[in-house]
């Protein structure tokens, strides 16, 4: 997981540069350098993954084009080879192809032969152009805003650009920039083609496709961990990476001190397959003490995302702070394309497909958000073989009346697809879901809104709904996050698209509070 600010311009002292690429020194703390080039400024903040040595440092010139970076191109090997006959590669990087393989092909076919999690700008001296572009999932953050001058600017964190910017806003992912208009490339919602396979078809094609997902995400230089809340995504990919590995692999689980759900599933997830397993045992000054960084490096004010971030930020601190990891597999976006707790309310398929389109078009601003945040805040970098974009695209295609939850068992064809392998005991597999911020122990959010109900008044949520007039606080856990947020990020808002909330227009799901504990349905899924 690396950092990058480019501005299209020198206006700015480079003391004013530095400052502003100081607030990515937590993604790349290995390495850091800047480079002027064609009018343009570079920054780039280096973990190095891939060709630990100096060889693979950004930016990376070539025919007087100069490219920054974040990102795991998985099929750079291919890509190595296509280039063979115009370009040698002078490091191992996976990400040194890309400036070849724009000047072969151009931004738009450029972007679309890349198999990975990636974010990049680029300054084209031939054109004077400045170009960026984002991956299909938004896996790797971007944003981008304009200078005095009316330039363009490109960073990994919204915050590096507030010295130097305004008008700052999420870069979209799927999308590039041809240094005139922002150009959507990849749309991994909008389906071209439905897919007629049956359901043991179906199984079969998910379960190669997932374990290649996972296995094009073991490329590493450096040590990989896994995180394991025992929850059914997180196991799979465990499951699988241990049958790929000739070792046991490293894997971690959080939980408070309180009534840790997850916990406990973790553990027998551990020991079914070997793993290296670590317990983090957090407790509710532990939680508090933690909320504001927390919510500064998120630069979010969404419920759903700061609860759930919270545990997955200080195990990721811990694994940061006690072992040599660098590279973290994670379970999300699983949930976008298979269902939540409240799709089981769907009325049709239709509409579930509808659901799932706008889950999956705005994960980067909550669930792959806090995955990036949470390790990359703590010098790991995160890969999610969930969001591997051949996966999404079969996935998003399968008949959604297939994926309504008509089996009495929600996500049952992800289920399927393992069941009777032996990736993971059967218990596990069919194991009713239950939200990550509830797993770690109900005590957490309980502990939060307790916390919050002690702040404020029920007076001073009222005058939050004039003091917030863009997605106004609906509780006083909200009102505490949207004010700790403004303390860092005033008038910044924007940058979320509304509260991660369940379809408040089905039956059942209008309700005040994100967590699935507050649906009918619940049921076991919190034992």
């Amino acid at each position: 997981m690396c950092g990058f600010l480019s501005i299209d311009s020198s206006e700015y002292p480079m003391a004013i540069f530095e400052k502003a690429l100081h607030e990515l020194d937590d993604r790349g703390p290995d390495m850091t350098r800047t480079q002027e080039a064609n009018g343009a400024v570079f920054g780039f903040n280096r973990l190095s993954i891939m060709d630990l040595s100096e060889k693979g440092m950004q930016p990376f010139n070539n025919n007087n084009c100069t490219l920054v970076c974040n990102g795991e191109i998985y099929n750079y090997p291919a890509l190595k080879e296509n280039l063979a006959d115009d370009y040698e590669c002078q490091s191992h990087s996976d990400c040194e192809v890309l400036l070849p393989l724009y000047q072969k092909y151009g931004l738009d076919i450029m972007c679309k032969m890349l198999d990975g999690e990636f974010a990049f700008s680029i300054k084209d001296g031939n054109t004077g152009k400045m170009l960026a572009g984002r991956d299909p999932m938004g896996i790797r953050p971007m944003f981008y805003g304009y200078t005095e001058k009316g330039k363009v600017a490109f960073s990994s964190v919204a915050k590096a650009l507030l010295p130097v910017c305004h008008d700052i806003k999420p870069f979209p992912p799927g999308c590039y920039y041809d240094g005139e208009k922002i150009v959507r490339y990849n749309d991994l919602g909008d389906v071209k083609q439905y897919v007629e396979d049956d359901v043991d078809l179906i199984g079969v094609n998910l379960r190669e496709k997932l374990v290649e997902a996972v296995d094009k995400r073991l490329q590493s230089d450096a040590p990989i961990g896994f995180l394991l809340s025992g929850g059914l995504d997180s196991a799979l990919v465990c499951s699988i990476a241990q049958r790929i590995m000739d070792k046991p692999i490293k894997t971690f689980a959080i939980g408070m001190d309180r009534n840790p759900i997850d916990l406990k599933y973790a553990k027998e997830v551990a020991d079914y397959l070997g793993t290296d397993h670590t317990e983090v045992i957090m407790t509710r000054e532990d939680v508090l003490g933690h909320l504001k960084e927390v919510i500064r490096k998120l630069e979010t004010w969404d419920i759903t995302t700061i609860r759930a971030s919270l545990g997955m930020y200080i195990v990721c601190e811990y694994i940061h702070q006690n072992t040599d990891l660098k590279v973290i597999l994670t379970g999300e976006c699983s949930d976008e394309m298979f269902g939540y707790k409240y799709t089981d309310f769907a009325p049709s398929p239709a509409e579930f497909q509808q659901e799932s389109q706008k889950r999956v078009r705005e994960l980067y601003m909550y669930d792959v958000l806090r995955a990036d945040r949470c390790i990359s805040s703590n010098s790991l970098e995160g890969r999610v073989p969930f969001a591997d974009t051949d996966f999404v695209q079969y996935a998003m295609s399968i008949d959604p009346a297939k994926k309504m939850n008509v089996y009495g068992k929600g996500k049952y064809l992800l289920r399927h697809a393992f069941d009777g392998q032996d990736y993971l005991p059967e218990e596990i597999l069919f194991r009713e879901k239950a939200a990550f911020s509830d797993a770690v122990g109900h005590s957490m959010v309980d502990d939060l809104k307790e916390y919050a109900e002690g702040l404020y008044s029920d007076e001073d949520l009222e005058k939050a709904k004039k003091k917030y007039s863009y997605k106004a606080p609906f509780t006083k856990e909200s009102l505490l996050y949207r004010d700790i947020f403004e303390e860092y990020y005033p008038g910044q808002a924007a940058w979320i698209k509304d509260y991660w909330m369940p379809n408040k227009n089905w039956e059942n799901c209008d309700v005040d509070d994100p967590s699935a504990r507050v649906l009918k349905n619940y049921g076991d899924s919190g034992k």
